[in-house]
């Protein structure tokens, strides 16, 4: 991205407001469908076989025996039962996190920039500030949490910073918090 590019405010059809990336998932998707779908698929042509007149096929009578013969309390019953909870579970995870959590997702369509870029720039911007002894950033979706020792003004670093964030065109309003340590305070 060019300076001016950076400068410049995209036009309002190209500003998304309040979305967050998402991962494509793709791999999962793919593995717990094609599963399904073997399964489904050889169930409902046995069963077809069946309602046609024809015999059903051996695994068929077997698992259906196995089924009826077989307590809850069985070990293969509970590791089956387990291994679809355990499945179940981690489809629902992939459906409900957003994924792609160390991005920021910028103004144009499509475009994001790395948490971690955006915290270097800001403490590489906070560090030539004179009186700054050391800092510490963190970025988070909504929020920027700036904490700094020495004897630097707060306030004055703030705007500095302020000013910094304002040039990265992000989608989402983004919280600045700056912080003075003293030096005597040690970090946990």
């Amino acid at each position: 991205m060019t300076a001016d590019q950076l400068e410049s405010p995209p036009e309002d059809d190209q500003i998304i407001k309040g979305r967050r990336l998402r991962s494509p998932r793709t791999f999962g998707a793919v593995l717990i469908s094609t599963a399904v779908l073997v399964v489904a698929g050889g169930l409902l042509s046995d069963v077809v076989a069946v309602r046609t007149g024809h015999r059903a096929r051996p695994w068929r009578a077997d698992l259906a025996h196995q089924l009826a013969t077989r307590h809850l309390d069985d070990p293969w019953v509970r590791l089956g039962a387990g291994v679809a909870v355990l499945l179940g579970l981690w489809c629902c995870l992939l459906a409900l996190t957003p994924g792609l959590r160390r991005w920021l997702p910028l103004s144009r369509p499509g475009s994001a920039i790395d948490r971690a870029g955006v915290a270097a720039l800001l403490a590489h911007r906070a560090e030539e500030y004179p009186g700054v002894a050391s800092v510490k950033v963190r970025v988070g979706q909504g929020s920027t949490k700036v904490t700094l020792q020495g004897t630097a003004d707060p306030a004055g670093l703030e705007r500095g910073l302020r000013a910094e964030l304002a040039r990265i065109p992000l989608a989402l309003p983004n919280r600045l918090d700056v912080r003075a340590r003293s030096a005597g305070r040690r970090q946990r």
